[in-house]
């Protein structure tokens, strides 16, 4: 698939013979309470849920795999997909891997996918009010906060949760900066 920015990340379809990664973010503690994962899930019930991922999503819901350095290192998900409007979301598998821009590139590869396979317009996402690197990472990237509606556990704590919006109308302005 297409980069844009920094070069060794690019989104790719998920693939079942992934699934050696995927049990190792599952041993990751941090990993698994940033993103809502149980711990100590059982092998079986995790393949499960990964070829589940691979072969059935809904038609308004597309998840990619992160792939940085030539690995997979997460998953990037664009949801309820409806007309010109799309929510995004990712997951960095690797937690040593969190606070280093992979995510900003991430979303912006997201999006541009988004804009080339569907008539997307509009962005919306959705972080724990206690995520500050996700929260700076939306508003650096030029989304405005819309609303503070719902809270969700995050890290082991009850956090408020915080919905984001961003219109492309912008998208470009990457590849400005990077002139």
């Amino acid at each position: 698939m297409k980069q844009l920015g920094d070069p060794l990340i690019e989104l790719r379809a998920l693939q079942v013979h992934d699934f050696h990664v995927v049990k190792n973010w599952n041993n990751d503690k941090a990993f698994c309470l940033a993103n809502g994962w149980e711990t100590d899930r059982s092998e079986d019930e995790l393949y499960s849920w990964w070829i589940n991922c691979v072969h059935n999503m809904p038609p308004d819901f597309v998840r990619l795999g992160i792939q940085y350095e030539s690995r997979l290192i997460g998953y990037a998900d664009l949801a309820n997909i409806n007309g010109n409007t799309a929510e995004l979301g990712i997951a960095i598998g690797e937690s040593g891997l969190w606070g280093h821009g992979i995510g900003t590139e991430t979303l912006k590869l997201l999006m541009e996918f988004a804009v080339e396979k569907f008539p997307t317009h509009i962005f919306e996402a959705e972080t724990h009010e206690a995520n500050t690197r996700s929260r700076n990472m939306l508003e650096n990237l030029g989304f405005t906060e819309i609303s503070r509606f719902g809270s969700e556990v995050y890290m082991g704590i009850e956090s408020q949760l915080i919905q984001y919006r961003y219109n492309r109308g912008g998208i470009n302005q990457w590849y400005k900066q990077k002139e």
